[in-house]
């Protein structure tokens, strides 16, 4: 009898040995759900509570299959907000909203002002055309490429006094030569701030056919008075009053600021005017006796910043 006790208490040890690894195989199938070497195919994901955290899960296996469902429902509820969206839009036709522009590192970057606008890609042909208005008998072409040693000749020809040409870099006016013909003087300068006339606030109307006056401020040295006599050229020296127009080059530190105005009488003491634009800087570089030669031409004066800079209180026009 005893010795059966003692094997009924073995078979019974067995038994809830057997009874305690019931529910291991079930944790592990649960566990490895998802997993591709036990081929069990995942379930459907599930919608969690709001106060869930997957984080708080300490086993790796489980914490990265709740993962992996989140996932299925984010994407899954994307989709369905897109389908709705879509058929949404199809109801509306055209009356549907614009589409939103997602935000990028690129579309989000800091506006720059030396950005060129796409959109005005002839801003350096609306300045020749604007400068036309200016300068009274003047004409506007298009170099095409061509050399200005075969357009001097050219202008020479057809009895033109002055030639202008302006330079551009990324459609950006940077560049002025101004040339008297036959016989020059040929002055380069470097152009900056350029203003448009739709660019100006609070501007007048166009300017009219009148032949403008002159003011020509501070140019006191001998170079000075060249570069001030080749700007008088341009204008023919008799002026129309009636058209009230004026144009100015202002030199102040060496730097030639030119403006297009028109005055008004208000009063007999006071007087007002009218930015009509367009107005832009020039800075002389050179300048070059006769007509322009870059290979064997001679210079009257060439800008050395590092021998003529030295001093901040000495200038040259």
């Amino acid at each position: 009898m005893a010795k059966a006790t003692v094997k009924s208490g073995g078979s019974g040890k067995k038994s809830l040995k057997r009874k305690a690894a019931m529910p291991e195989p079930q944790e592990a199938a649960v566990a490895g759900d998802g997993a591709t070497e036990g081929g069990v195919q995942p379930p459907k994901a599930t919608a969690f509570p709001p106060g869930f955290s997957i984080s708080e899960i300490k086993n790796k296996q489980r914490r990265h299959l709740m993962f992996t469902r989140w996932k299925q429902q984010q994407r899954k509820e994307k989709l369905t907000a897109k389908k709705k969206l879509k058929k949404e839009r199809e109801a509306l036709g055209d009356k549907a909203p614009p589409k939103p522009v997602p935000k990028t590192i690129d579309n989000q970057r800091v506006y720059d002002e030396t950005t060129v606008d796409p959109n005005d890609e002839e801003r350096t042909v609306r300045l020749c055309q604007q400068l036309s208005t200016v300068i009274p008998n003047s004409h506007v072409y298009y170099r095409r490429g061509l050399a200005l040693k075969k357009i001097i000749p050219q202008c020479i020809s057809r009895d033109f006094t002055d030639l202008i040409v302006i330079n551009e870099d990324r459609k950006t006016p940077n560049g002025l030569i101004l040339s008297h013909l036959p016989n020059g003087p040929t002055a380069h300068f470097k152009m900056s701030s350029v203003r448009l006339r739709k660019e100006i606030k609070r501007r007048g109307k166009d300017p009219t056919e009148h032949v403008p006056e002159i003011i020509l401020n501070n140019f006191t040295t001998r170079l000075g008075h060249s570069i001030g006599r080749m700007f008088a050229s341009l204008f023919p020296h008799n002026p129309q009053f009636i058209g009230r127009q004026v144009a100015t080059f202002h030199n102040q530190r060496d730097y030639i600021f030119f403006r297009f105005h028109r005055y008004i009488f208000k009063s007999e003491k006071k007087v007002g005017i009218q930015e009509l634009g367009p107005r832009f800087t020039l800075k002389l570089r050179s300048l070059q006796k006769g007509t322009f030669d870059s290979k064997y031409g001679e210079y009257e004066w060439v800008h050395k910043p590092r021998e003529m800079d030295t001093s901040r209180r000495k200038f040259h026009l």
